[in-house]
């Protein structure tokens, strides 16, 4: 089934999250995309999580749909093979992602723009300067672990870092957009280019782009951490009678309408905001400055019903509600991760097993969605690229795998 993105190739260097994300990314939604790997795996072949005989079920997760090369690139043979592959002509070829040091080896842009000129590299990097830098590094340096976590007063301590790598998937995204503008420019003008990204200009950009950065130097002030309450609007953990938590969040005037409703409280909040001398019904920020008030009002007409009734309460109204999930409770309860939503398939990943897994979240009006594909298996399809891609018989196949420069599951003609 074709996709939105079939007739461009990209070939991945990669490791981790970023780039194997925009990689993916692309794959999901058409793109043939190469990853090629050292013959015993790249340094993230077996991170955690992983399945009890050490499969790396996070590998799988994030190379769903591309094609694997096993290739040994610290010899020249091999580094030929690669370079081969991103000189192929072909509108859509000559796209190279990477987030591995380049140097100014082989791998370099002008080492491989001199056998393709219009060749594209998009390189992702820890700070502009090249230095190394992995989003945990970055979160801690943009302030965000001051605000996460319980109000510890005024005191800039014990910070708490995140466990969602939040700027490598924004990285993730921001390369296959990259990607995607770098090869616009290039069949409109004939131009290839280096496209270089900084993993730490992500996190600076997003807290800028947030109000983080003017909010210190306009306002002075270096902001605290607030708990589970939502900054500058209403939001709030509550338990239910079963013992379940939810969280509740109005972020505009209407969801505040329709929770005084659902509720039945709607007189004791125009009461409040009597009392207080705010405007709860129009005015955020008075919301957040009541938001212990509010929860008083709202906390015992949760803990009076269980889950199921407050879901039943809600349902079909413009209450902005969600219950908290662990990971189980999601798989078991949420249909939204589930083979109901179009986006999620059952699929077979050989040698984990059979479970659910995600396809592209973006649903294309002139294409039909298309389905999730597996990851591949190391060098799965070495033997088809250098067969089909670079036009290699069986004998020069099995004199590459004799030497160890290439590897993979042998393929039948």
């Amino acid at each position: 089934m074709p996709g939105i993105l079939d007739g461009i190739r990209v070939v991945e260097a990669s490791a981790f999250v970023a780039a194997p994300l925009a990689g993916m990314t692309l794959a999901q939604m058409g793109a043939d995309v190469i990853r090629f790997d050292p013959v015993q795996g790249g340094p993230d072949a077996r991170r955690w999580p992983v399945t009890a005989d050490g499969q790396s079920l996070y590998w799988a997760g994030l190379n769903k749909g591309k094609r694997s090369l096993a290739v040994d690139t610290t010899k020249p043979e091999g580094q030929a093979l690669v370079r081969a592959l991103l000189a192929a002509p072909g509108p859509g070829n000559g796209l190279f992602l990477t987030n591995l040091p380049t140097g100014k080896g082989w791998m370099s842009y002008e080492a491989l723009r001199a056998e393709r000129p219009d060749l594209i590299m998009l390189e992702l990097v820890g700070n502009p300067d090249g230095s190394a830098a992995v989003d945990y590094t970055v979160n801690c340096a943009v302030g965000f672990p001051f605000v996460t976590g319980p109000d510890r007063g005024s005191a800039a301590v014990n910070p708490v870092n995140h466990v969602m790598p939040v700027w490598d998937a924004l990285a993730g995204t921001h390369l296959a957009l990259a990607l995607l503008a770098a090869e616009r420019h290039r069949r409109l003008t004939g131009e290839g280019q280096k496209v270089r990204i900084a993993l730490s200009d992500i996190a600076f950009a997003m807290t800028g782009h947030l109000g983080c950065i003017a909010e210190v130097e306009v306002n002075d002030t270096d902001r605290r951490a607030c708990g589970n309450e939502l900054y500058g609007a209403y939001g709030a953990p509550f338990e239910t009678r079963d013992g379940r938590l939810i969280y509740i969040a109005v972020v505009t005037d209407r969801m505040w309408r329709e929770l005084g409703k659902a509720t039945g409280l709607a007189a004791r909040f125009e009461a409040l905001e009597a009392l207080l001398e705010c405007d709860l019904r129009h005015r955020e920020g008075d919301r957040f400055q009541a938001r212990e008030a509010i929860s008083a009002l709202l906390r015992p007409w949760c803990l009076a019903r269980s889950l199921d009734e407050i879901r039943t309460a809600f349902d079909g109204t413009g209450v902005c509600w969600g219950p908290y999930q662990t990971f189980r409770q999601m798989l078991a309860e949420d249909p939204r991760c589930s083979p109901a939503n179009a986006m999620f398939a059952m699929l077979d990943q050989p040698g984990i097993g059979r479970y659910r897994v995600p396809g592209s979240p973006i649903a294309f009006g002139a294409l039909p969605r298309q389905p999730p594909r597996r990851a591949p298996l190391l060098g799965e399809h070495t033997d088809e690229i250098l067969r089909q891609e670079l036009g290699l018989s069986d004998t020069e196949i099995g004199r590459l795998r004799a030497a160890g420069v290439v590897a993979g599951p042998p393929q039948v003609t």
